[in-house]
């Protein structure tokens, strides 16, 4: 998947050997929910809560519509 800045991608692209799962990684500064398509910031209070996001926090894009979007 090609994102819209380096920085995008290296936080996606990131993958941590202690913490399979983003949510639980400290290192994992943003979320990709495949299922609706969403961007967001993990809430970490010990569930897989997020904060959708609507542009890239680095270079400012407007990100892919999600499929909660109306």
């Amino acid at each position: 998947m090609e994102f819209c800045c380096e920085y995008m991608t290296g936080q996606l692209e990131q993958r941590c050997d202690l913490h399979p799962d983003p949510f639980d990684c400290p290192d994992a500064v943003l979320i990709y929910d495949p299922v609706s398509r969403s961007y967001g910031l993990p809430v970490r209070d010990g569930g897989s809560g997020r904060i959708v996001i609507k542009h890239c926090p680095w270079c400012g894009v407007r990100l892919p519509r999600s499929l909660d979007e109306a």
